[in-house]
């Protein structure tokens, strides 16, 4: 029997996170959406996605497509955020006499300040952000950050539904800024790391496993949550080392994409 979780999250104390998503939603075919509603309508929308964790920030209305970014809870899947803003803009269409039929294809980004270039390079260049004193143990931790060439996040994942990008920055600190200097423990870190996210289908783009945090650009997947995807990773890599409670009892998880929110403003 597998021991219970060292993280759960209940335990978490106040995580750090900066994550947007975006979704476009298109009309029925050969239909149309109606003229952009006033502000009232938005008002009363954006108060009922409040419910769900999920914060209206920008609008685009065309009659030929809907496009809402937002920012999101860490308990948010990409699953249950299309799922709301479409249900919950359809009631309320239909509350105003508005009557609209919607294609049942959706696409979902992620988006950042940053794009996924920038955070990609970021990732694998922590050793030379650090500036250790000691050259050769510089050059042991170079093995430990890894930008995989085989992994591309600009390709989508494809449902029923329609395309996801849903592409996250976790990082993990450990408790008590407690420091793996050892080039074993490192090798079971970054190990666990992929061991993880192959269990998991998770498609990790970028990696740096450093002396006392860890950082992952990733690709998830749409039916978890950031924070599930966190708690994956501190408590897998918690378990290969005796079920010691490595990381504080917090993460940092931010969302980028192929462009950033200065874009999405433009637009």
């Amino acid at each position: 029997m597998r021991p219970s979780p060292l993280y759960k999250p209940e335990g978490i104390d106040h995580p750090a996170f900066h994550l947007r998503y975006a979704w476009t939603g298109w009309p029925h075919s050969g239909e149309a959406f109606p003229p952009k509603p006033d502000e009232g309508f938005f008002s009363e929308l954006a108060e009922r996605y409040e419910v769900d964790g999920i914060r209206l920030l920008e609008s685009n209305w065309r009659t030929d497509r809907i496009q809402f970014t937002c920012s999101v809870k860490p308990q948010v899947t990409p699953i249950l955020f299309t799922s709301r803003l479409k249900g919950r803009l359809q009631h309320a269409l239909r509350a105003s006499g508005l009557n609209t039929r919607f294609s049942r294809k959706v696409a979902f980004r992620t988006i950042g300040d940053n794009t996924r270039t920038a955070v990609e390079r970021y990732v694998a260049n922590q050793v030379a952000k650090e500036r250790f004193i000691d050259d050769r143990f510089s050059s042991m931790l170079v093995e430990f950050s890894v930008q995989d060439p085989h992994v591309d996040l600009r390709v989508p994942q494809s449902t029923l539904s329609g395309r996801y990008w849903y592409n996250l920055h976790l990082v993990m600190v450990t408790e008590s800024r407690l420091r793996f200097t050892d080039e074993t423990s490192l090798t079971k870190l970054s190990r666990m790391c992929v061991a993880v996210a192959k269990k998991k289908g998770h498609r990790v783009s970028a990696r740096s496993v450093m002396p006392d945090h860890i950082h992952l650009a990733l690709g998830g997947v749409v039916e978890e949550s950031p924070e599930e995807i966190a708690l994956a990773y501190m408590n897998n890599t918690s378990f290969a080392f005796g079920q010691n409670a490595l990381w504080q009892p917090t993460y940092y998880v931010g969302t980028f994409g192929e462009y950033d929110m200065g874009a999405v403003r433009r637009g």
